[in-house]
């Protein structure tokens, strides 16, 4: 079998799958659908352990596989573009998936929409592997929208709850909103370099640097500072940066392997990897590299902030996402791709871990998600008690786990940069180790350890995963009184440890070649004279080991050791000071309960402005203008016109002759006045 033919193997294969139980899904049984959808999940994974094995010896490939149409000078087509950077998150998106594929057997089992849901998580992969492989704009931009309108299904994949289809509605149109942007930087770049093939593009731009062009007015803009940040703002609606992330946190609608697959591992770093791909683009403009890391900076810090206050055991694990995806966003802006790459892929392995970790503890407690009706789960489920605190633990950055390897050497790149906005981006992210620590293990010991809180029914407001009777046969909302949780089945908990394993061992492997050697060589170009934050950070790189034993005198260990030793305190000794602190810092509360009040806004500013907008269209183009003008007036100026010749048509003929006189007089007085 040739390379090619793998090549296409990777995405065709997942897309045979979501196929079969798509069309088939109301005539199959569910044996058939998940056999179909994990076998294609689990080809492509094994496609893509050889292709990175093939390009780990030295060989990459760029090629055209279809040629979609020609317009004129411009040809679209779909390709590929085989490289380290490709190969990392082909492994990434397939070996995250086809966990997320085996968990939904113990997952959805008692779900009607069984079979409709492996064929979407299939089609999710599919869309994600074209949109990594592609080697131009056009496919990159096909993928993104497929996995935005995947997503969308996903999210509200049980379409009879309100929640949910506000939900799936809120990220599309919110998506919708980048998207816009990312459309924009695609145009302006096949405007002026006439091609939209990454090589070819790529090759030009630095015949672009110093380009200006008008946007509006006399006012000269760079080229490459509009582009770069245009691309960017797709990447801040798919990555969810501020302010387009709000759809996220809503998201948690969908069900838990939803949440770990897009939400976790793939969907959400399209963005990453799109700007980490665009590195030749982004390099030639420091404003947009400001932009990146200022906005990454922000959402880093202050979504953290939202994870403290949570109770819904996703929800804190999913205001985690989005203060890590700031954290990613933070390197691309100090020019650190790499190690924002490195990031994205420890992160997906401990980041899904936890959110299927969070779903088994959600199916042992009968679909009850409030975090304060849990406690002393450990000894009920010791599996998904270990793997969460492996999860955890990475999170935060203990030494010589994942996390740390890739948290720290953001820390430390950002600490070298020299860009606008890079000593706010450093405090941000060194803050956030600490809000991290706090929160996560928060969560952590409120489920784990403690006093059991369940079957008392003290919080009822649980909107578990089966709120709605008609969405599931599962009606249960909690543990009846007397009722103990359990452990989850083999094919729930086989997957944790599957993951838990590179989440511990992935960032001391890893940090060598992708960091500090030439994994992404002549991939990801870094002008190391105008951004040198990564190259003097390897200066002080000595190897994985000296830098686990070196974080023992860093700021960001003490500072991740406070966060845990403080939520331990607070909820473990002392839970009447967390309460304490709410009731005194009532205000403060308030602003974290509405998420700083970027939806009120929205939907007061945006959406109350375009109905507001809408209606006065309505009322004075429609009603106004086309109604009550054009179509009315039209038919009045007959009736009127009408009205006028009827009293002249009446039948006498001393009438007719009277107006046959008048008309000869006009039309003489006419013919006299021109001659």
């Amino acid at each position: 079998m040739d390379m090619k033919s793998l090549y296409l193997l990777v995405p065709l294969a997942p897309l045979f799958g979501a196929i079969v139980a798509g069309l088939f899904c109301r005539v199959i049984p569910r044996w058939l659908a998940h056999t179909v959808t994990i076998l294609g999940v689990a080809t492509a994974f094994g496609a893509s352990v050889l292709i990175f094995m093939d390009v780990m010896a030295g060989n990459t490939y760029n090629g055209t596989v279809y040629q979609w149409m020609t317009s004129g000078d411009y040809s679209f087509e779909v390709g590929f573009l085989i490289d380290s950077l490709t190969a990392t998150m082909m492994l990434v998106v397939t070996f995250v998936s086809l966990m997320v594929h085996i968990y939904t057997i113990g997952y959805m089992q008692e779900d009607p929409g069984y079979n409709r849901f492996f064929s979407y998580i299939s089609l999710f992969t599919f869309s994600m592997l074209m949109l990594v492989m592609a080697n131009n704009f056009m496919q990159l931009f096909f993928g993104w929208e497929a996995v935005g309108l995947v997503s969308y299904l996903l999210i509200g994949f049980w379409y009879t709850r309100p929640t949910a289809i506000f939900a799936n509605m809120k990220a599309f149109l919110v998506n919708r909103v980048g998207d816009f942007g990312f459309i924009l930087g695609i145009g302006l770049i096949l405007a002026h370099f006439g091609s939209l093939d990454y090589v070819e593009v790529f090759k030009q731009a630095p015949d672009f640097a110093n380009t200006t062009i008008n946007i509006w007015g006399a006012q000269e803009w760079s080229l490459m500072t509009v582009a770069c940040i245009c691309l960017f703002i797709g990447a801040m609606g798919k990555s969810a940066q501020v302010p387009l992330h709000v759809w996220l946190p809503d998201s948690m609608e969908g069900p838990t392997p939803i949440s770990a697959l897009i939400h976790a591992a793939t969907m959400v770093t399209a963005g990453i990897f799109m700007v980490s791909r665009m590195s030749p683009l982004f390099e030639l403009s420091t404003t947009a590299l400001s932009f990146v890391l200022i906005i990454g900076a922000i959402t880093a810090l202050f979504m953290g902030f939202l994870g403290i206050i949570q109770n819904d055991i996703k929800r804190v694990v999913a205001y985690s996402t989005l203060s890590q995806l700031g954290y990613m966003t933070v390197a691309l802006g100090a020019s650190a791709y790499s190690v924002a790459i490195f990031h994205l892929m420890t992160h997906a392995f401990f980041k899904a871990l936890l959110f299927l970790a969070a779903g088994s503890v959600i199916i042992g407690m009968h679909h009850d998600q409030d975090i304060r009706n849990m406690g002393g789960l450990r000894k009920y489920m010791p599996i998904t008690w270990l793997t969460s605190l492996i999860g955890s633990l990475a999170l935060i950055g203990t030494p010589f786990l994942a996390g740390f390897y890739s948290k720290d050497s953001i820390i430390e790149a950002v600490k070298f940069s020299s860009i606008p906005g890079s000593g706010f981006a450093y405090f941000a992210v060194l803050a956030g180790v600490f809000v991290t620590a706090f929160y996560s293990f928060r969560m952590y010991f409120l489920v784990f350890h403690g006093e059991e809180r369940f079957g008392k029914g003290e919080h009822a407001d649980h909107h578990g995963d089966h709120d709605d009777e008609e969405a599931s046969h599962d009606h249960h909302h909690g543990l009846a009184p007397g009722q103990k949780p359990h452990e989850t089945p083999w094919v729930v908990t086989l997957p944790l440890v599957l993951l838990a394993i590179p989440s511990v061992v992935i960032g001391y492997i890893g940090i060598g070649p992708m960091v500090a050697g030439d994994y992404f060589k002549d991939v990801i170009y870094v002008d190391a004279a105008a951004h040198p934050a990564l190259s003097q950070f390897l200066e002080h790189f000595h190897g994985a080991a000296a830098m686990g034993l070196h974080a023992f005198q860093t700021p960001a260990f003490y500072l991740g050791l406070a966060g845990v030793v403080l939520s331990w305190f607070f909820y473990m000794k002392r839970p009447d000071i967390p309460a304490a602190i709410q009731r005194r810092f009532a205000l403060v509360n308030e602003i974290l309960e509405n998420k700083y009040y970027f939806d009120k806004i929205n939907e007061f500013v945006f959406a109350g402005g375009a109905r507001v907008l809408g209606k006065a269209l309505w009322r004075g183009g429609d009603v106004g203008l086309i109604d009550g003008i054009i179509i009315n007036g039209s038919a009045k100026v007959v009736g009127w016109v009408a009205t006028i010749s009827r009293l002249f048509q009446t039948g006498y003929v001393y009438h007719y002759a009277f107006t046959m006189i008048i008309g000869l007089l006009v039309l003489m007085t006419l013919w006299l006045n021109h001659a």
